[in-house]
Order: C-alpha cells, then structure tokens, then sequence
C-alpha cells in the first residue's frame, strides 16, 4: 500500500482497478480546510490522463509494472515479434501497443516491453538510434541560411528532417521521443 503523503512523479498505484502513474503532483495546504494532493496521473493501459485531489490520508496498493528488456526479431503484418533474452521465446505484439519511436527501431535492436499481471499493454523503444540515410537529396551550393533542412529517408522507412550536409549513405544520430535529427553517428 502507498499512502497518498507519498506521491512522487512515476510512482504506479491501483485506483478502482485501473493502473495509475503519478505525471505530477502538488500538496496543498490552503489557510482554512484540510490539505490536500492535487494530483494529475495517467492510466498506464489506456494512456489516458486525468486530475484529481486525494485526501493525503488515503491509502493505495501499488502497482508492480514489469519492464522487460527484449530483442525486436521481425514483423509479420499487424504483428512484431520480439525475443526474451533468457529464453529465446518469441513474443508477439500488436501495432497498437507500440510507441512512436518504434518507427526508428530495425532488427535486433533492444526494446523494453512494459506488463502489468502478465498483460503487455506498452512498449518503450530506445531514446537514441544510430541509422544509415537511405535517400535524400542533395544540398544546394551556396544554401547557408541557418536551420535550412531538406527531409531524408533512413533504413527502417521513416522520414526526417536533417541538414542539408547530410548525404545519402551518411549515418546519423536520432531522439525517437522526437524524430529529430541530433548530429552525425560516431563510428
């Protein structure tokens, strides 16, 4: 059980059945009545998000997610099928549970799949990716206006805006939380 005096930002609690992640919270003391938690929260399955006050006496059991890292294999139409380390089993995904920035994940590359009693409801794919520029056109000479970009192709299909250097075949560093552009890879 946690208690609502111990809200922190990521902490996971079950409310009426739904699992809940504390984004930000807020105690509140007003000058007249009783204090207060002035939380807003995020129901982990849904993703929908919600605010609410808590009396700050209030008790909660928390919820355990388990975050387990696994090896993207392969995709078979609306399924993604990804590998247990330990195990060597597959396991299968559907579109849906993936993240945004799992359109800048290829093959063997490591993910964290997030469950909650066995149900996989997320997955999280890794913040920076190093990928190869499939296409792009080239810069113009003579072009040095500032923040000038032209959109580019990487390996695994997905479009971004890069600088006008950067050339076909060139690797690149990107923040999937974003889709953008950081800089040339390191070798």
């Amino acid at each position: 059980m946690i208690s609502v005096s111990d809200f922190r930002n990521g902490v996971t609690f079950d409310m009426d059945g739904k699992v809940m992640q504390i984004i930000e919270f807020q105690h509140v003391k007003p000058g007249k009545g009783a204090a207060f938690v002035r939380v807003k929260m995020k129901n982990v399955i849904t993703g929908a998000v919600t605010e609410t006050t808590f009396n700050p006496n209030d008790k909660y059991p928390t919820a355990y997610i388990e975050r387990k890292k696994m090896e993207y294999s392969y995709n078979d139409g609306e399924l993604y099928y990804f590998m247990d380390p330990e195990t060597y089993e597959l396991e299968p995904l559907e579109k849906s549970v993936l993240d945004d920035g799992f359109r800048f994940v290829k093959e063997n590359d490591v993910c964290t799949v997030m469950s909650y009693k066995g149900n996989v409801f997320g997955l999280e794919s890794p913040r920076f990716v190093d990928l190869t520029v499939t296409h792009t056109e080239p810069g113009f000479a003579g072009n040095t206006a500032t923040n000038v970009t032209k959109p580019a192709t990487v390996e695994t299909g997905a479009e971004i805006k890069v600088p006008l250097f950067i050339n076909e075949g060139d690797r690149i560093s990107i923040d999937t939380s974003t889709g953008e552009y950081l800089g040339r890879a390191k070798s």
